[in-house]
C-alpha cells in the first residue's frame, strides 16, 4: 500500500477507534529516565539493543543503512550500506545472524552479526517492515493487522497473529519489539504503542508517548514520527526514538488509566 494512503486510513482509524482504545484498555504515560542523542540522519525503520549497543536499520531508497550504535553517545561504530535500489525495513538478531527486511522488494538480507557481511537472501510475500523474536519465533509486520511468525533458521511463515483492540483491527503495525511476554508495536503515525498479548493477538495496554518530543520543529514532521523501540532485558530498561528524531529515551511506564 501507498504510504500516504496509508496515512489517511490510518487517521480515519483513529478517528474511529480512540475513544474505545481510552475507555476498555489500560493506558499508560510514561517518565523519562534518561536521554541520548540520536542520528538525525537515521530514518529509523529497525531498532533492538544488545550486550551494551543499538543495533539499528534506517530506510529511504539510496540511504538505506545498517548500524551498531554505541548508545551513551549515538556514534555509529560500524555500518554496512544497503544496496541504493532496497529500502531498509525493520532488522533483528538470531543467533550469530542479523536478519534484515525491505519494504516492498519481497527480499531480505541475512548478515553475519559480528562483521556485517551478508551471508544470504531469503523471499517472502508482501511488504517487510519490522521485525522481533522471543526465544522460539520471529515475529514480522507488514503494515497490516497480522504480525506473522517465521522460523528464524528457514524464515518461512509458520503462523500468524490478528491484532485486534476491544474486538476492533488494529493496522499500521509498525516497528515491533518483546518485552516481558509481549510484542509492542509502534502503531505508524500516531504517538501509541501497542501492548500486544501474542497468544491472542489482543491489545492488554497503550502506551501514550504524545509530548515526548515535538515533531512540528523537524524538518519533515509528516514523515518523522515515532518508530524504534528497544530493549534491555537484563536491566529492564526500554528505549523508544522516531525517523530521524534528535533524541532516543529511556521510558519508564506509568499507568494513567484502568480500563
Amino acid at each position: 500500500m501507498n504510504r500516504w494512503l496509508a496515512w489517511t486510513l490510518a487517521f480515519a482509524l483513529l478517528a474511529c477507534t480512540h475513544t474505545t482504545w481510552a475507555a476498555n484498555i489500560p493506558v499508560y504515560g510514561y517518565k523519562v529516565v534518561h536521554v541520548y542523542p540520536h542520528d538525525t540522519g537515521a530514518y529509523t525503520e529497525g531498532l533492538f539493543y544488545k550486550d551494551g549497543y543499538l543495533y539499528e536499520s534506517t530506510g529511504e531508497t539510496g540511504q538505506s543503512t545498517v548500524r551498531k550504535v554505541e548508545l551513551k553517545t549515538g556514534e555509529v561504530v560500524q555500518r554496512y550500506n544497503v544496496p541504493s535500489q532496497y529500502f531498509g525495513e525493520g532488522i533483528v538478531d538470531w543467533k550469530d545472524r542479523l536478519v534484515q527486511l525491505t519494504w516492498q522488494t519481497q527480499l531480505g538480507f541475512v548478515y553475519d552479526l559480528a562483521s556485517f557481511k551478508l551471508q544470504h537472501t531469503f523471499t517472502y510475500p508482501g511488504e517487510g517492515w519490522a521485525l522481533t523474536r522471543d526465544n522460539r519465533h520471529l515475529y514480522m509486520s507488514d503494515g497490516s493487522t497480522v504480525i506473522r511468525i517465521l522460523d528464524p533458521e528457514s524464515l518461512a511463515t509458520t503462523g500468524s497473529i490478528m491484532v485486534m483492540a476491544d474486538g476492533q483491527p488494529v493496522t499500521n503495525l509498525n516497528e515491533l519489539e518483546w518485552v516481558k511476554g509481549e510484542i509492542y508495536a509502534n502503531v505508524w503515525l500516531t504517538n501509541r504503542i501497542a501492548r500486544i498479548d501474542p497468544a491472542t493477538g489482543h491489545v492488554v495496554g497503550w502506551i501514550d508517548l504524545s509530548g515526548l518530543l515535538d515533531v512540528s520543529k523537524l524538518p519533515d514532521p509528516g514523515n518523522d514520527v515515532l518508530n524504534g523501540i528497544a530493549y534491555d532485558a537484563a536491566h529492564d530498561r526500554l528505549f523508544v526514538t522516531g525517523k530521524r528524531w534528535p533524541k532516543l529515551f529511556e521510558i519508564k511506564l506509568v499507568k494513567r488509566r484502568e480500563p
